[in-house]
């Protein structure tokens, strides 16, 4: 999916991830990220919304968690929305700021306390026994918590899995019972996705639930809450922020646009965010009819996986389809054609895709001083941002 523009915008990511797998310092189902590129990204997009009037919270699920590339983002966008406890306290502990807890995933009970004594700028709360139990925790400790009401998702624009949320023809009850809780106050709206990326063009556009969100904002503001918040993640890119502005958004949630990976990237190379991974493994075997395998682990269902480049030879070829339901031990490359030169088994294979690191099993490398071509491995972790023993380096 984004082979194409990270050879053309980052070539010196291929040739550095390439040396280290030939040279052995990672292994198949690595993914190597340029912690300069990210910072770069994460630099762009809070210049852009500064001059937009716009605030950002940071999500890092697609990364890893990574606490080398939380810290790099954390220097130009200070604070960050975690999809859950989980992503907060590897936030927390990197030493991010505490923009939105619970924006997807909601806070288990036991877990408040911990967490509203970092002090967010604001809980996402998707009912009203949520509320109430954030309510308690802060009442506990002395505060009042601002939170942000989760609308339920306009039908057919919310995905499988993250279900929740008040519907718009519920809120004014819901408004009036929060109103009576003492240790929480209606901030502002949120609900998930309120931008997609046009399939044709990759060009970021408003969904209908983008629409119930704004309409939940003007209930709220009739109901007499004022200056509220409207966050409106999905895909959230520098091309994605005069949207954002233009629609009363007040908060963007970039996550795919800190490594330069959102649809509209694979469509337009020239986008200012440069691509920031690729995805190394290598050829395990082939099968009878002269498909290569790569080993897999790393790759995801929603990827967007095109092709693969063999550095060796410089073939690039296609990866077949594989079944979601299935687990990924290897990946099928399409045989080379004749007279293509040969696979050979431990061939290096470098590809560019959609990801969300946190749900494979595969090892981030991160590295830095491509730019100045003085490329360094500075660190080896797992798919949770957790440094791999005797990797520091």
């Amino acid at each position: 999916m984004f082979l194409d523009t990270v050879l053309t915008r980052n070539p010196a990511l291929v040739e550095t991830a390439t040396a280290l797998h030939v040279s052995g310092a990672i292994g198949p189902d690595t993914y190597v990220v340029d912690a300069d590129a990210v910072e770069a990204n994460a630099a762009l997009l809070a210049a852009g919304a500064e001059r937009l009037g716009l605030s950002l919270w940071f999500v890092v699920k697609q990364f890893g968690r990574n606490p080398a590339l939380i810290r790099a983002v954390a220097r130009h966008i200070p604070r960050f929305a975690a999809i859950d406890p989980s992503e907060a306290r590897a936030l927390h502990a990197a030493g991010a700021r505490a923009g939105n807890l619970g924006h997807l995933v909601q806070i288990p009970r036991r877990a408040l306390p911990g967490m509203l004594a970092w002090r967010p700028e604001a809980v996402t709360v998707f009912d009203l026994a949520n509320a109430r139990a954030v309510s308690d925790a802060a009442g506990g400790l002395g505060l009042v918590q601002d939170v942000f009401v989760r609308i339920e998702a306009a039908p057919g624009s919310g995905h499988p899995g993250q279900e929740g949320g008040v519907p718009l023809e519920a809120l004014d009850g819901f408004a009036a019972a929060v109103e009576r809780l003492p240790s929480v106050r209606i901030a502002g709206v949120t609900a998930f996705p309120c931008v997609l990326c046009a399939p044709d063009t990759g060009r970021p556009v408003p969904t209908a639930t983008f629409e119930l969100v704004r309409e939940a904002r003007e209930v709220l503001t009739a109901h007499g809450h004022r200056g509220l918040g409207l966050s409106a993640p999905g895909a959230t890119s520098v091309a994605a922020l005069p949207l954002l502005a233009r629609l009363g958004a007040t908060h963007g949630e970039p996550g795919h646009s800190l490594t330069g990976t959102t649809p509209l990237h694979a469509a337009d190379p020239h986008q200012p965010e440069r691509p920031a991974y690729v995805y190394v493994t290598e050829v395990a075997h082939t099968l009878a009819d002269g498909r290569p395998a790569l080993f897999g682990g790393g790759f995801y269902a929603r990827s967007g996986v095109r092709s693969a480049l063999l550095p060796r030879t410089g073939l690039r070829l296609r990866v077949g389809d594989a079944p979601a339901e299935n687990i990924d031990y290897y990946r099928l490359l399409d045989p080379p054609g004749t007279g293509s030169g040969e696979v050979r088994a431990g061939d290096t294979a470098v590809l560019a895709f959609r990801t969300q690191i946190f749900v494979t099993r595969s090892t981030v490398a991160v590295v830095t001083g491509l730019t100045g071509g003085k490329p360094r491995l500075t660190g080896l972790y797992d798919a949770r941002g957790r440094a791999l023993e005797g990797a520091a380096l």
